[in-house]
């Protein structure tokens, strides 16, 4: 099977808060609440809903962050402006319930249907279950509300607008926050998530890890971390209890696993220390963001 998305161009703070999300047992999404705040280089930033973000959420923000990339990219997003005229933009744009600084800011619509997003995911395709899946995540991310502060300055939005969707037809507009159009159209430091190494990922471990090795990790580049940090990617809350660390461990030994699969090379250099290297640019893609600033931490993301 062909996919038309081939890579996120994502917003690292999104991708390397810790928390935001996380591996959920039964029950905990109506007994938990979000509330987490990172520091990205100069910009505190808070995230905040009424329910936590599994990884079902995280694998449906990637997706519509790809499919928000402009058409040469596979992607169909539109910028909304600032200044746009449209009735339908207008409406978008205040959907999106932008607070102070962040009303100047461009945002993008991220055009398709809820049977593209799960085709692209390489979600089982079982149609109405499964939109209603995707239509749930997509509300809870709606709800998160995100508070960024620079310098006595701050900004306001959602993750997602509220979206325009068409049960009978499964289309789908939702609008990225600007720090999210920023990342996609290149206009601040991203981070790049390569769809074919999402699609292949089986486990939420699994996928939690790439995610935050990804905002972390260069193409072609290697870093050093531990395994107990791996960990904490999955689960932040802390463990004293030594069943349930050896089992995470044992959780996240079978992460790294899965990296290796789609390419990744780690390598234990002591014990629970890992060297983990993430593969090479795609040298037979030419879109590959060489001429984008990239995030670049020199520190490993808590």
């Amino acid at each position: 099977m062909s996919f038309d998305l081939t890579h996120v161009r994502h917003d690292p703070a999104h991708c390397l808060a810790p928390g935001l999300f996380r591996s959920l047992k039964r029950g905990e999404r109506k007994r938990l609440k979000l509330d987490v705040t990172y520091t990205h280089g100069e910009d505190s930033i808070r995230f905040w809903g009424p329910e936590p973000l599994g990884v079902d959420d995280l694998r449906i923000l990637q997706g519509l962050v790809a499919m928000a990339a402009i058409s040469g990219d596979g992607g169909r997003g539109i910028v909304l402006r600032n200044e746009t005229e449209s009735e339908v933009g207008q409406q978008l744009r205040l959907l999106l319930d932008l607070k102070w600084d962040a009303v100047e800011k461009d945002a993008m619509v991220a055009k398709g249907s809820f049977r593209q997003l799960a085709r692209e995911l390489g979600y089982a395709d079982d149609g109405g279950s499964q939109f209603k899946t995707i239509r749930d995540s997509i509300e809870r991310l709606w709800a998160v509300s995100v508070i960024v502060e620079r310098n006595g300055q701050r900004q306001g939005f959602r993750i997602l607008s509220d979206y325009v969707s068409d049960d009978r037809e499964g289309k789908l507009f939702v609008s990225l926050n600007p720090r999210l159009a920023e990342a996609v159209m290149g206009e601040r430091p991203h981070t790049r998530l390569d769809m074919t190494e999402v699609r292949a990922l089986q486990t939420d471990p699994a996928r939690l890890i790439h995610q935050r090795l990804s905002g972390w990790i260069d193409a072609g580049k290697s870093r050093r971390v531990e395994l107990d940090t791996l960990c904490n990617y999955v689960w932040p809350d802390e463990t004293k209890n030594p069943n349930t660390l050896k089992k995470r461990r044992q959780t996240a030994r079978k992460a790294l696993a899965e990296l290796i699969s789609v390419g990744w090379t780690v390598h234990e250099y002591a014990k629970g220390k890992w060297e983990i290297r993430r593969p090479g640019a795609n040298q037979a893609n030419p879109r590959r963001d060489s001429t984008h600033p990239r995030h670049n931490s020199t520190r490993p993301p808590a």
